[in-house]
């Protein structure tokens, strides 16, 4: 296929969403060296709107030239060495990657789990905390596989009381509902640029804090990977400026304009826009047959698991894409061919495109 014949997509599912024009016009202005005086200035401007997002007032917060999941392997693998006790909060899909991560680095996991749709209930995890001291908690704020918003807060500041390293990850959550990393007591955070901030997919927005860089400087042994070691990309994202590898120069412009799309609509606003669509698609769904996978309290204003009137969802699925150019995504894991998954993120999260969905929706063969 010519890449002029690729056809347009409404881009409602788990990720990437759309991107606004904007964004898409700065990956089109010229590419510059990644040393240069001019884009390190960019660079810099990106930090401080990060930083802003995250909620971080110190440490480091940086674009991880890598997705989501490369932002968790940054913060897993430079907090965590051999034989250190890591609670891994499992209620779905990126938990268990969190868990997996944990095993593989040779830290000791301790599982914490929910059932697929549900949340940990915090007292649960409050309690784990305290009786099994881990050296490290991780946590999933916005399960994208199950729809689900865990409470992190309680569990975040049991662990701080403990002495343990709090991560968060906040891939589906950051720029669509409010995450509050100096708040929380969070020591490092995640998330992606293709979920809420909009922005096509290829960088992982990351926040560091005092506490982790204090663990990093203990660190009996050097990272095990030598791409993702913070003692090195600080070094390029600090003061110093020192080669790391080369930045990719493009995607970095579209996060800047990404971030001052988000921060001047104001965060606020931002928030309250993505809970009046998910109310709105809630509604229309119901009306239409779908039930919805999560309670109420924890459901995820951006990322909707629903349970589809469909005897083959895997077909009404198709059927949306070719006749509708229309992407919802299909269920992970045990909820794979069980329900959909419906984004409304950034851009999406509007009046005008739950309507689009409902409507084609409404037209579905049964």
């Amino acid at each position: 296929m010519k890449l002029a014949d690729l056809p347009q997509r409404l881009l409602l599912g788990p990720g990437p969403s759309s991107v606004a024009a904007a964004v898409l016009q700065s990956l089109a202005l010229p590419v510059i060296g990644h040393l240069d005086p001019a884009f390190l200035a960019v660079v810099d401007d990106v930090q401080k709107r990060l930083a802003e997002l995250f909620r971080c007032s110190a440490g480091l917060s940086i674009p991880i030239s890598a997705t989501g999941s490369g932002g968790m392997e940054t913060c897993l693998a430079n907090l965590l060495e051999p034989g250190d006790r890591a609670l891994v909060a499992v209620q779905g899909v990126f938990g268990e990657r969190m868990h997996s991560i944990v095993e593989r680095i040779g830290a000791r996991p301790i599982r914490v789990e929910a059932e697929m749709g549900r949340a940990i209930p915090p007292e649960q995890l409050m309690a784990a905390i305290r009786s099994e001291q881990p050296d490290l908690v991780a946590l999933v704020h916005a399960e994208t596989s199950t729809g689900v918003a865990q409470p992190v807060a309680e569990a975040a500041r049991a662990a701080r009381e403990q002495g343990a390293l709090v991560v968060l990850d906040c891939v589906t959550s950051l720029a669509g509902m409010d995450v509050r990393f100096d708040d929380w007591a969070i020591d490092a955070a995640y998330s992606g640029t293709q979920k809420c901030l909009a922005c096509p997919p290829g960088l992982s927005p990351i926040a560091i804090g005092p506490r982790a860089f204090e663990r990093l400087a203990r660190r009996t042994r050097p990272v095990p990977s030598w791409y993702f070691d913070l003692s090195l990309l600080g070094r390029y994202y600090g003061s110093e400026r020192v080669y790391h590898h080369t930045a990719p120069v493009s995607m970095i412009f579209a996060l800047h304009t990404a971030l001052e799309r988000a921060l001047g609509e104001g965060l606020e606003v931002r928030f309250e826009r993505h809970r009046r669509a998910h109310a709105q698609l809630v509604e229309g769904l119901e009306g239409l047959g779908f039930h919805m996978l999560v309670e109420p309290e924890h459901r995820l204003p951006m990322l909707n698991a629903v349970i589809p009137p469909y005897a083959d969802e895997a077909r009404a699925r198709r059927e949306l894409l070719d006749r509708f150019g229309i992407e919802v995504g299909g269920g992970l894991g045990k909820l794979a061919g069980r329900i959909w998954r419906i984004g409304l993120m950034g851009e999406n999260a509007r009046p005008e495109v739950v309507d689009r969905l409902l409507g084609a929706l409404g037209q579905l063969s049964r």
